[in-house]
């Protein structure tokens, strides 16, 4: 643990196999491994959408409830629908945030655009079947009158609305997202390690970055890999990352830019083997 100014930068230990990625990436970009979360983060994605899955589930199950029982009761009991559109909302919400944390920590890769959308999206999706139906059935209603339709109506309209705009994530993670991130640290620096604080939502690539050193309650500043920056809750690697490294953290504009060409450079790109010489006749 050394001193930093004022603030103490923290490792914090990746728990990732050495010889099998976990996270990292080396300097030579067309020799670089995919990126693949640490089994801590592995454990922790599993762990956060097994309890979404519960949370969505038990959203859903209470859809079914009011639909073929709330109202279907003779007069419709507003108190009971209007808490149960309530603990469904708070339900769907619950769940989307744990699975997008999970996304965070393992996410999917770009590649199956189909699994992409949907892993990414799931919690706009279960969003929208735990209130369109209940929103449908409330204000076709014919136990109900005019102002108990609009007050329900109303209600489940608003926190639906907010179960589908918290379930949509706005900038889904990616493998490639992080594989580029990891390439990006170990091309420029040399090593696999990242800074953040317990407060900010990206990390940086170093300890010097004015960012880091802001007052904050822990007066902390953490060290670790990039797998170990996104366990720790760090959506990506800053954006000013390039201005960062020639401004604070001692790197020339031209090692930046070869970084930038090498991770820039597709992926795919093969080399062109020189035709075999027919050999001399003797």
């Amino acid at each position: 643990m050394a001193e930093q100014g004022k603030k103490k930068v923290v490792r914090v230990e990746s728990t990732a196999p050495a010889d099998k990625g976990g996270g990292t990436a080396v300097a030579d970009a067309s020799a670089a491994p995919t990126w693949t979360p640490t089994p801590e983060a592995k454990r922790q994605a599993v762990t956060f959408r097994l309890i979404a899955g519960g949370l969505w589930l038990l959203a859903i199950a209470g859809e079914v409830f009011t639909i073929f029982w709330v109202l279907r009761q003779v007069p419709v009991n507003m108190v009971l629908l209007i808490i149960l559109i309530v603990v469904i909302g708070a339900l769907a919400i619950g769940g989307s945030l744990l699975w997008k944390q999970a996304n965070r920590l393992d996410p999917a890769s770009k590649e199956d655009k189909v699994r992409f959308f949907v892993q990414n999206q799931l919690g706009a999706i279960i969003a929208v079947i735990a209130f369109l139906p209940l929103i449908i059935l409330i204000f076709t209603n014919k136990d109900m009158d005019g102002k108990q339709k609009a007050l329900a109506g109303i209600i489940a309209i608003v926190i639906g609305g907010g179960a589908l705009a918290l379930g949509i994530d706005y900038a889904p993670p990616s493998v490639e997202q992080y594989t580029s991130e990891s390439n990006v640290i170990v091309q420029l620096t040399g090593e696999d390690v990242v800074y953040w604080t317990k407060s900010g939502s990206v990390f940086h690539v170093c300890s010097e970055v004015p960012d880091v050193n802001k007052e904050s309650k822990d007066g902390q500043i953490y060290e670790g890999t990039v797998a170990a920056a996104h366990t720790a809750g760090k959506d990506r690697l800053t954006k000013r990352w390039e201005s960062e490294a020639v401004n604070y953290c001692g790197y020339t504009q031209e090692q930046v830019d070869a970084v930038k060409a090498d991770v820039d450079a597709p992926a795919n790109e093969e080399s062109v083997e020189a035709p075999e010489e027919t050999p001399a006749a003797e």
